[in-house]
């Protein structure tokens, strides 16, 4: 049985950690100034941008606690240390967004049914800050978009930019032709966007959780290689899943000659460890040695090979 550990930069990890409170720092006053401004300009839309900016507040926080605990070392009751933590972060930070797209769409409704006077001149110099900062946000946490905690906070950070956009054109529309109505519809548009973008999280950190094959391994390929190694008649019980959304591990059972000497078994696990690492992404690796005489074995690769024939 063998491990291979590869693990990101620390240096990358502060630098991150630094950007996410520096975000933090702006989501917050972005959020002060939208929620002072929906109220003085009576619109749902800026409201609505404020309540989608407060998502982007906590989402924030929780990313940036996240990435924290992450680092925290393995215990005896958490062997695999805390890596699921940025993915139960990303799954609740995507679940408040769905619910205040429901909240938009609802009072959204409303308005269209009993229209109420906006104040367009505010509504369109609050909407502008919250589009220049959240794009700096967005932009400024670009290269950390591999983790699938950070994703989930840039997607509410641009989202809120994009939701910012739409907030200025209903400005405009009310400013040139007076016609209210285009505020609760933009508010409609926003909630369907932030719904969409969150459900893809939704879903990827639902995969993560439930240990399905990462997205970008080819569960065949992968075995159809390890299996190709000199010395390796075949394999079994082999599982590939994610530990957190760009850290993926890989346990497998291999069969090999029973004559083989402790070093020789020893060159194929390294060589299997290094395909794991160098060609698929794989850096945890776990392997079991296996002689052709094991009963067990051979069954579990009948079923093994059925089960790549049905998908």
């Amino acid at each position: 049985m063998s491990h291979d550990h590869r693990h990101g930069g620390s240096d990358h990890l502060h630098l991150t950690q630094d950007k996410l409170k520096q975000a933090i720092g702006l989501a917050g006053l972005v959020l002060a100034v939208e929620v002072a401004g929906g109220i003085w300009a009576n619109s749902l839309a800026l409201l609505s941008d404020a309540g989608h900016m407060l998502t982007d507040f906590f989402s924030l926080v929780i990313a940036w606690l996240a990435i924290r605990k992450a680092q925290s070392p393995p215990t005896a009751s958490m062997t695999f240390g805390y890596h699921r933590a940025a993915i139960l972060a990303a799954l609740f930070n995507a679940i408040t967004l769905i619910l205040v797209a429901v909240w938009i769409g609802t009072e959204a409704y409303r308005r269209l049914l009993h229209p109420e006077p906006v104040n367009s001149a505010v509504l369109l110099a609050t909407a502008a800050v919250g589009v220049i900062v959240n794009l700096y946000i967005g932009w400024s946490m670009r290269e950390a978009a591999d983790n699938l905690n950070i994703r989930s906070a840039m997607l509410h950070v641009l989202g809120d930019a994009a939701a910012s956009g739409g907030v200025i054109v209903a400005g405009l529309v009310m400013a040139w032709t007076g016609w209210t109505a285009v505020d609760p519809i933009i508010s409609i548009l926003i909630a369907v966007a932030v719904a969409v973008s969150a459900w893809r999280v939704v879903k990827e950190a639902c995969l993560v959780l439930m240990e399905a094959t990462p997205s970008n391994v080819e569960f065949s390929r992968v075995a159809e290689t390890i299996r190709s190694v000199p010395g390796i008649h075949s394999l079994h019980d082999l599982h590939i899943w994610s530990l957190s959304s760009n850290r993926h591990a890989m346990s497998v059972h291999l069969v090999v000659d029973g004559h083989l000497t402790v070093a020789q078994t020893q060159q194929i696990i390294q060589e299997v460890e290094r395909i794991a690492a160098d060609r698929f992404g794989i850096g945890h690796t776990t392997v079991q040695i296996e002689c052709p005489e094991s009963h067990h074995a051979e069954e579990d690769m009948f079923a093994l090979d059925r089960n790549w024939n049905h998908h």
